[in-house]
């Protein structure tokens, strides 16, 4: 029961870096979407850009950062959430209310926003490294070398850039993922019409993947913007202000990239936990 106990923490970190593998050149497609000053390319525009300029691996350039933000943020999310969740739902004999829940994965996803912040900020640089001059780029090598170059050439404060639109994103989206992901479930077994599978694990993602996409694209694309500044923004404030004048749209820009990486992501997660929670025996009240 202990080996049991101790698989759950690592369980929705895995999964996650399973999903990412999957959907990375959706995620760095977003990541330039957001970064451009104006409207002046699509999703499939850029693809070509990407793959006509730097080759078809460019579109995988960040996958290091991309899986060591999972294995902060992923894992501490729901490490928390899991953890708590069981714990009060073994207590009361049941599923925890729907409100319980969104507090809970608030928390969980606040905290782990936190954590994978540098990992994050450093994923984004590398994904945008590839549209950058020569001569402007950062070339990180992998992850590790990235954060190491960020906190030794400028300093500890930067590596935590756009920590608070990351840790009110990692909310918003575990809110959107996890929560509603356990209440779609929830409910859709509650109907009798369908049984635990792999068919209502898809429905009840996807439905939370477009629920997260929802709630977390405007503090996705300040975030972005943030931790790909090189010192034009003051702070927050600031950059809300320069994005604002672009138009209410631009803090919509990459919608559809975010909405077709963040469903499938989300779909794919929660369908490897599911097997791994099969595999490995683990049973969750819903």
């Amino acid at each position: 029961m202990a080996e049991r106990r101790i698989s759950r923490w690592y369980f929705g970190g895995v999964a996650s870096c399973g999903a990412a593998c999957c959907t990375h050149p959706l995620d760095l497609l977003k990541v330039h979407l957001q970064t451009q000053q104006a409207v002046k390319m699509r999703m499939m525009g850029m693809a070509m850009h990407v793959v006509k300029n730097d080759g078809a691996l460019a579109l995988y350039s960040g996958l290091s950062a991309s899986l060591c933000r999972q294995m902060s943020y992923s894992l501490t999310r729901f490490a928390i959430y899991e953890t708590v969740r069981d714990m009060v739902s073994r207590d009361s004999k049941g599923p925890l209310p729907f409100h319980q829940k969104v507090l809970l994965g608030a928390f969980g996803g606040f905290t782990g926003g936190f954590i994978g912040t540098p990992a994050d900020m450093v994923n984004v640089r590398m994904q945008n490294d590839v549209k950058l001059p020569p001569e402007l780029r950062r070339n990180y090598k992998h992850a590790l070398d990235g954060l190491c170059r960020v906190f030794r050439e400028e300093g500890l404060k930067k590596l935590f850039s756009g920590a608070t639109m990351a840790s009110s994103r990692g909310a918003l989206v575990t809110v959107g993922q996890l929560a509603c992901y356990d209440q779609a479930k929830q409910l859709v077994l509650v109907t009798g019409f369908m049984k635990d599978n792999i068919f209502t694990h898809f429905l009840s993602s996807f439905i939370a993947g477009g629920c997260a996409t929802f709630l977390c694209q405007p503090l996705d694309v300040i975030k972005t913007r943030l931790m790909n500044s090189k010192g034009e923004y003051s702070g927050v404030a600031h950059c809300l202000k320069e994005t604002a004048k672009l138009g209410p749209l631009a803090f919509y820009k990459g919608l559809v990239p975010a909405g077709i990486r963040l469903i499938p992501h989300t779909v794919l997660t929660f369908i490897f936990l599911e097997q791994l929670r099969n595999h490995f025996g683990v049973v969750v009240v819903s």
